[in-house]
């Protein structure tokens, strides 16, 4: 008799460990910001800043503000800076802002305007800026308008 409890248990907490992507639909706009430790996908229009653990943004969908997240997926349009260990632009990618990684993939027909710079800790906001310790600073940076592909 314990054999059923066990077996309809084990489940329900595997699916508990980890629940699906919140998705905020096309026809949604969202005015201010939005933190979650869960995973986010955004196909409508967000106003705001946005911090998740994985973000995607759909080819759809436009962000205006920073978003931060361990993994940044973006198929749509972002308009302010993006931090993230792992950063991919896909070809349908337009993003105008500052792109601060530890990782990233650019694909061909992806669009960027802004610099890119490489961090050990690209989610952390404290030691950068104007503390002017070397250990806050970016690795090599690049800079300027492109469109792959």
């Amino acid at each position: 008799m314990n054999a059923p409890k066990t077996s309809t248990t084990l489940p329900a907490a595997a699916s508990k460990s980890k629940p699906p992507a919140s998705v905020l639909s096309a026809d949604l706009l969202i005015k201010g910001n939005i933190k979650t430790t869960g995973d986010v996908q955004i196909e409508g229009n967000v106003e705001g800043d946005i911090r998740a653990h994985l973000l995607t943004v759909g080819e759809g969908a436009t962000v205006k503000g920073e978003v931060m997240a361990d993994d940044v997926v973006v198929n749509g349009r972002v308009i302010g800076r993006v931090r993230g260990l792992k950063v991919r632009l896909t070809s349908t990618a337009r993003v105008e802002g500052d792109i601060i990684h530890k990782t990233i993939a650019i694909e061909s027909g992806a669009h960027f305007e802004g610099s890119v710079s490489r961090r050990e800790d690209p989610l952390s906001t404290s030691g950068g800026g104007r503390s002017g310790s070397p250990q806050g600073q970016p690795a090599p940076q690049e800079q300027g308008t492109r469109s792959a592909g």
